[in-house]
């Protein structure tokens, strides 16, 4: 009886220590990456304590790229969640870190001055690396065009990282960022001089590009700080947040693209 009962034992036991068996050979053709978005930032600080702050304090992106040398850091695997959106909205969906890559790139953003904000420039180095693992990325996820987009983007009531400065155009160039064709907008603009669109249309466009914003027809400060984050990623020498005729003929060109 003894060895009876020591013979289930042991057959229970290598049971359990096979473990969880899942059969792998059939797979969906219905599927795609969780990774729809990919945000870009800047750390407002040096390497040391940037890599301090996304480790440490709370909050994390997927990568960091230094700035000399642009050396890049994988903080958080594509796999998991990183903590870098925050309260964020983008084609209406909502707090977009459980669907986005966050990067991070060493620049200490702006400083105050009696003159205004001054920003810093990226390195030539860092955006070289950027570029590189934007494509990479890209590429395994499979996204689309429109999917590379800036903190200013998706929360720009509160946020204007990666700022003025950041070569969005490099990134169109390199063909991972949707450009407006300069001959397109030259004519539109021609045509919105002579009557600008209303509020309204303003804010019925910038919603077509993925922004949150109130569909009210009124120019009220939210609705600029939206006209200002588009203005910052597509017009970096003049983002006052005010609707003229070229604004809106970038943001009816835009919407005419793929994105």
């Amino acid at each position: 009886m003894k060895t009876l009962f020591l013979s289930l034992a042991l057959l229970l036991l290598g049971g359990c220590a096979g473990g969880l068996r899942i059969d792998d050979s059939h797979t969906s053709v219905s599927q795609s990456s969780r990774v729809q978005y990919v945000v870009l930032h800047y750390t407002s600080t040096d390497l040391d304590g940037s890599l301090r702050v996304l480790t440490r304090d709370g909050v994390s992106s997927h990568y960091l790229i230094g700035d000399h040398p642009a050396k890049i850091y994988r903080l958080v695997d594509e796999n998991r969640r990183a903590w870098h959106a925050g309260e964020s909205e983008w084609q209406g969906r909502t707090w977009l870190n459980a669907s986005t890559l966050g990067i991070e790139l060493v620049n200490e953003g702006y400083r105050e001055t009696a003159n205004g904000r001054v920003y810093q420039p990226f390195s030539e180095e860092q955006i070289d690396a950027l570029i590189l693992l934007l494509k990479d990325i890209v590429q395994r996820h499979s996204l689309p065009p429109g999917s590379i987009i800036g903190h200013s983007d998706i929360a720009p009531q509160r946020k204007v990282d990666p700022g003025p400065l950041f070569p969005w155009k490099r990134l169109a160039d390199a063909g991972l960022v949707p450009w407006p064709d300069v001959r397109a907008v030259a004519r539109e603009q021609a045509r919105f001089a002579l009557a600008l669109p209303t509020i309204g249309w303003f804010q019925q466009q910038l919603a077509r590009q993925g922004y949150t914003t109130p569909q009210t027809g009124v120019l009220d400060k939210a609705t600029r700080s939206v006209i200002a984050a588009f203005q910052m990623k597509y017009r970096q020498r003049l983002y006052d947040g005010q609707p003229d005729a070229e604004t809106a003929a970038l943001l009816l060109v835009l919407n005419g693209m793929p994105h």
